[in-house]
C-alpha cells in the first residue's frame, strides 16, 4: 500500500512539476521569465520588442512610399478622361485597403495587442465611479503625495529633479489616454529606467538609495494613475478575468490530495497558515501599487513555505510549493486575478521582477494560473471519465477520512455537517438492519414451510397405525400356574416399645 501510495504521489506530481529552468528568462540571461512577456525577463522584452517595432516602422514606411509613388503613377495615367480617373482612384482605394487589411504588423502577431476601435469613445462613455469610491482615492493619493514631496525633501536637488521629472510625466501620460495600454506600459518602462539612470550617473546616487528612491517613484506615479490604467476597457483584461473565474469555480471539487499537496490542515497552526495565505492573495486585489501587490504574493507564498515546513517538519522544496500555491489559488478563487498580473507586468518596476524573491514567487503565480487553465485528468491522476463527471458536476470526489474543517468554519456550519454525516451513516445502517431482518424472516418462513413438507412427506410414507388394546402383561412368574395360591405379602410391622 505504501509503495502504491508512493507510485501515485509520482504520477501525480508529474503534472504539476515544472523545472525551475523553466522560471528563468528563454534567452539564457539567467534572470526570471514571465508568461505574459512570451518567456523573456523584462530586459530582453524590451530588447526584442524595439526590434519588432523598429522592423514594423521600417514596413511602415517601405509601404507608405510604394503607396504614394503608386498613387502618383495612378494619378499621371489618369489624366486622360474623368472616367477613367475615377476608376482608377477606386481601384487604388481598393488595393490599398486591401493592402492595409491584408497586412498583419509584426508587433500585433508577436505581442498580440488587445487595443480595440473605438477606445476613446468607450472610455468617454464609460460610467464614472462612485463619488465614496472617487472620494476614498482622493484620499489616498493626497496622503500618498504627501509622503513622497516628504520622502524627496531627504535626497535635496536629486530629490527635486525626481519631483520635477515624475510631473512631467504625469503630465505627459494624461495627454496619452488614448494610447494602447502596452504603449502607455513602454511610456511607464522608459521612465523608471530614465530616471535609475539620471540617479546613478548625474547625481551620484548609492544603488541602495536608488533603489528605495524607484519604489518611492513607483508609489507615486502609480497611484495618480491607477484609475486610467487597470484593467483598462481598451483590453480584454476583464474577459479573462471572468473566464478564470469560472474555470477555478468548475474545478471546486479539487482535492490535496489530487494535488499532492503536503499540507496537513488537521494541524491548527497549518491551518492557519493556509487561511493567511488565503487571505494574502485576496487581499492583493485591494492594492493600487504594483509593489504593493507583490509584497501580497510574496507574504501567501511565505505562509505557504511556512505550512510545509510544519506539516513535513523538514524545508520545503520548490516541488512542494507549486502545488500547494494552486491549491491556494484554486481555494481562494481571488478576485480579478489576470488583471492583477497584467497590471504589475505592466508597470511594475522591472528590477523587482526579474530578480529576488518577488520576482520568483510573482514567477510561480503565473505558473500556477497557466497550470489552472490547462490543468486535465491527468495531471490530478484521474481517468477522463471521472474528470468529466466531476467537471460536469454529476458526481463530486468521496470525502476522505482524513479530511477535516478548517478553522475559518462556524461551529454551527460543522456540526451541522457532522450531524449530516452521522444521519448519513445511520440511515445507511438502518436500511441494512431492515434488509437483514427481511431477509431472516424470508429465511424462517422458508424453513418452516421446509419442516412441515418434510414432516408431511414421513406421515405420508409412513402411516399411524392403531392396533388395538393388547391384554395386559402378566406377573414374570405367572407361568407357574401352581403359585397362584401364594400367601400376601408380608405387612410391616410396628414394634411399640
Amino acid at each position: 500500500s505504501c509503495a502504491r501510495r508512493k507510485m501515485n504521489l509520482k504520477s501525480e506530481r508529474r503534472g504539476i512539476h515544472v523545472d525551475q529552468s523553466e522560471l528563468l528568462c528563454k534567452k539564457g540571461c539567467g534572470y526570471y521569465g514571465n508568461p505574459a512577456w512570451q518567456g523573456f525577463c523584462s530586459k530582453c522584452w524590451r530588447e526584442e520588442y524595439h526590434k519588432a517595432r523598429q522592423k514594423q516602422i521600417q514596413e511602415d514606411w517601405e509601404l507608405a512610399e510604394r503607396l504614394q509613388r503608386e498613387e502618383e503613377e495612378a494619378y499621371a495615367s489618369s489624366q486622360s478622361t474623368q472616367g477613367a480617373q475615377s476608376l482608377t482612384f477606386s481601384k487604388f482605394e481598393e488595393k490599398k485597403t486591401n493592402e492595409k487589411t491584408r497586412k498583419v504588423t509584426t508587433v500585433k502577431k508577436f505581442f498580440t495587442a488587445s487595443s480595440r476601435a473605438g477606445a476613446k469613445k468607450e472610455i468617454q462613455e464609460a460610467k464614472a465611479p462612485s463619488p465614496g469610491i472617487h472620494r476614498q482615492a482622493s484620499i489616498e493619493t493626497d496622503r500618498v503625495s504627501k509622503e513622497f514631496i516628504e520622502f524627496i525633501r531627504t535626497y535635496q536637488k536629486p530629490g527635486q529633479d525626481i519631483y520635477k521629472q515624475c510631473k512631467l510625466f504625469l503630465d505627459t501620460m494624461s495627454h496619452k489616454r488614448d494610447l494602447s495600454i502596452e504603449e502607455q506600459s513602454e511610456c511607464a518602462q522608459d521612465f523608471y529606467q530614465n530616471v535609475a539612470d539620471r540617479l546613478q550617473t548625474r547625481w551620484k546616487v548609492p544603488p541602495e538609495k536608488v533603489e528605495k528612491a524607484m519604489d518611492e517613484v513607483e508609489k507615486y506615479i502609480m497611484t495618480r494613475q491607477y484609475k486610467y490604467v487597470f484593467c483598462p476597457e481598451t483590453t480584454d483584461d476583464e474577459k479573462k478575468d471572468l473566464a478564470v473565474q469560472k474555470r477555478i469555480r468548475a474545478l471546486h471539487w479539487v482535492t490535496p490530495q489530487m494535488l499532492c499537496v503536503p499540507v496537513s490542515e488537521e494541524i491548527p497552526e497549518v491551518s492557519d497558515m493556509v487561511v493567511k495565505a488565503i487571505t494574502d492573495i485576496i487581499e492583493m486585489d485591494s492594492k493600487r501599487v504594483p509593489r504593493d501587490k507583490l509584497a501580497c504574493i510574496t507574504k501567501c507564498s511565505k505562509h505557504i513555505f511556512n505550512a510545509i515546513k510544519i506539516t513535513k517538519n523538514e524545508p520545503a522544496s520548490a516541488d512542494d510549493f507549486l502545488p500547494t500555491l494552486i491549491y491556494i489559488v484554486l481555494k481562494g478563487n481571488p478576485p480579478r486575478l489576470q488583471s492583477n498580473i497584467q497590471y504589475i507586468t505592466r508597470f511594475c518596476n522591472p528590477s523587482r521582477l526579474m530578480t529576488g524573491e518577488d520576482g520568483y514567487y510573482f514567477t510561480n503565480l503565473c505558473c500556477a494560473v497557466a497550470f489552472i487553465e490547462k490543468l486535465d485528468a491527468q495531471s490530478l491522476n484521474l481517468s477522463q471519465e471521472d474528470f468529466d463527471r466531476f467537471m460536469t458536476g454529476q458526481t463530486s470526489p468521496k470525502k476522505q477520512e482524513s479530511d477535516t474543517f478548517s478553522p475559518d468554519v462556524c461551529l454551527g456550519v460543522k456540526q451541522m455537517c457532522k450531524s449530516l454525516d452521522l444521519l448519513s451513516q445511520l440511515n445507511e445502517r438502518q436500511e441494512r438492519i431492515v434488509s437483514e431482518a427481511k431477509k431472516l424472516e424470508k429465511d424462517l418462513i422458508d424453513w418452516t414451510e421446509g419442516i412441515t413438507k418434510e414432516v408431511e412427506d414421513i406421515v405420508e410414507k409412513y402411516p399411524l397405525e392403531i392396533k388395538p388394546k393388547s391384554q395386559a402383561l402378566a406377573a414374570i412368574d405367572s407361568e407357574n400356574v401352581e403359585n397362584d395360591k401364594l400367601p400376601p405379602p408380608l405387612q410391616p410391622q410396628v414394634y411399640a416399645g
